[in-house]
């Protein structure tokens, strides 16, 4: 009889993560949360997880990148599935360099995030989409890129962005972000 899986989940969404452990244990997986650097390194002292799961926005300031990096080092072949709600080229070609198998974008389910797992080596037969990305998508990712940098601070963003206080506010009342 084979053990199971151990999953580390690195998520500071609490609600999200528990979620998400508790399908990845339907699944016969041996889960472990952490919710920062420190705790993920805690807890590698005490276990040795073959697959995991890293936000790349963490709470504390701190990024999922370090503790991918953390990860891979204690144990290289390990496979790290990074999921980011602030998906970038950059972002993605990083936590690959520091180790990670595959980068999704938020949302993502355990349906998506287990094929991630299956998926470690590449292919040249992934299809492109033709759907162009709008005007407005791009604006509402830039927003939220900017947003990211200064700590979700308005003031500044809009400052940034060369917007009024008051316009980036209604954009961002029109979507809320949950």
């Amino acid at each position: 009889m084979s053990e199971k899986p151990v999953l580390m989940i690195v998520e500071d969404d609490t609600a999200f993560a528990k979620a998400l452990g508790r399908s990845f244990e339907r699944r016969g997986y041996e889960v472990h949360l952490a919710t920062n650097l420190d705790e993920t390194t805690q807890a590698l002292q005490q276990i040795n997880p073959s697959h995991a799961v890293v936000d790349l926005k963490l709470n504390d300031n701190s990024s999922g990148l370090d503790c991918v990096q953390a990860l891979h080092a204690h144990n290289e072949d390990m496979l790290i599935v990074v999921l980011t709600g602030y998906a970038s080229i950059n972002t993605a070609v990083e936590a690959i360099k520091l180790g990670a198998c595959q980068y999704l974008a938020k949302p993502s389910n355990t349906d998506d995030i287990e094929a991630a797992f299956g998926h470690v080596a590449g292919t040249e037969t992934v299809s492109f989409t033709n759907r162009s990305t709008s005007i407005k998508t791009l604006e509402w990712e830039r927003i939220h890129e900017v947003l990211a940098e200064t700590n979700f601070n308005i003031s500044e963003t809009a400052r940034r962005l060369g917007m009024h206080r008051r316009t980036l506010a209604r954009k961002l009342e029109k979507q809320r972000v949950k």
